[in-house]
């Protein structure tokens, strides 16, 4: 599996970086199109991402599903900050709302592609031992 763990890396070197770089250029030229490509190149990574575990035929590892989760967070959490301090243009707001948009959808799609509606949401709703009565 270290052809796939190389592939990955080099997906997320190129696509993630660069998506990221053209995403903070977008930011501090208010360019709303110039942050629309880095989005662009994110998602580019994320679907690249999904091809080589298809091919390799595995999912997402858990310290890849953690390092997602916990970056979307952190983004989430600067947003907000952004959000609520008055500090971001029309544009950030803009590139900021279609970036998390995207991956909300992007993440709905994987989940419902990958195990169908019904087997995404098992993967978070387990039943409890005692016949599903939470309080006893």
């Amino acid at each position: 599996m270290i052809e796939r763990d190389l592939l990955v890396f080099a997906i997320w070197a190129v696509l993630g970086f660069g998506g990221l770089a053209l995403l903070l250029e977008g930011f501090s030229r208010d360019s709303y199109w110039i942050s629309l490509a880095g989005i662009a190149a994110i998602v580019a990574g994320f679907v690249a991402h999904i091809v080589v575990n298809g091919v390799f035929d595995c999912t997402f590892r858990p310290g890849e599903a953690a390092l997602g989760i916990g970056t979307f967070g952190v983004m989430a959490l600067a947003f907000i900050v952004g959000w609520l301090s008055g500090g971001m243009s029309q544009a950030d707001y803009l590139a900021g709302l279609t970036l998390f948009a995207v991956l909300a959808f992007g993440f709905l799609a994987y989940l419902s592609t990958r195990y169908g509606l019904r087997g995404a949401f098992s993967h978070f709703h387990h039943k409890h031992a005692d016949g599903g009565d939470p309080t006893s």
